[in-house]
């Protein structure tokens, strides 16, 4: 049965737009971004078995586009429609903490941070460098491959932070594994970045460790 032939209270769109899109599966949502089904199996049904296949909402997102393609009804347009939407998720996140006046929430900090940087298949160090209101002036990712005490280089955080005019920052790196638990070459990278900036007046306001949907501060763990 197609879904044009659904009651209307069970239609993807028609539920969204009565009840919000929290109130949708993801194979709902999934379905809303599919559009159409192929011949025997509806979008709902086409979704149904994409999450099943892949385990999940989030491995599908993270597909690379030759497995993505490879799903019967699917092809570059929808592979190139799907990067632009998780681009445009990360941007309103980013856009989200710009605008405000100061970084008042950890939460939609650690969510961008997340949102991020817990794609990447090796380790990125980042800063997320501040203004001397804590509003954020940039983000970026400075460092590449084996994150640790050799690998990163304090005079260069430095240097972004004067190029920035930063009064403070953030730093993060993720965790390719999926484990957050921060290790000793963690606290030791922290340690001498907060010393290097603080010869130039910047405060290092906390070193978040980014995993699998979960992430681990250093600041709260005392080491800052």
């Amino acid at each position: 049965m197609s879904i044009r032939d659904w009651p209307d209270d069970e239609r993807p769109r028609e539920k969204l737009l009565r009840r919000g899109a929290a109130a949708l599966s993801d194979a709902e949502l999934l379905a809303i971004f599919l559009r159409v089904g192929i011949p025997g199996r509806s979008a709902v049904d086409l979704a149904r078995d994409m999450l099943k296949q892949h385990g999940g909402l989030r491995v599908l997102l993270e597909l690379d586009q030759a497995t993505f393609c490879a799903t019967p009804g699917l092809g570059p347009a929808k592979y190139v429609q799907l990067q632009a939407v998780l681009e445009l998720a990360r941007r309103h996140l980013e856009e989200t903490l710009q605008r405000s006046d100061a970084i008042q929430s950890a939460a939609d900090t650690r969510r961008y941070l997340l949102a991020q940087m817990r794609h990447h298949p090796h380790e990125v160090f980042a800063c997320l460098f501040l203004d001397n209101k804590h509003r954020v002036i940039q983000y970026e990712e400075l460092f590449f491959g084996t994150i640790d005490s050799s690998a990163v280089h304090p005079r260069q955080v430095v240097k972004r932070a004067l190029h920035h005019n930063a009064a403070a920052l953030i730093a993060a790196h993720n965790h390719p594994s999926g484990v957050a638990e921060p290790s000793k070459a963690d606290e030791a990278i922290t340690l001498r970045l907060k010393d290097a900036l603080a010869l130039i007046d910047v405060r290092l306001l906390d070193h978040i460790v980014v995993g699998d949907g979960h992430m681990v501060s250093l600041a709260e763990r005392g080491v800052l």
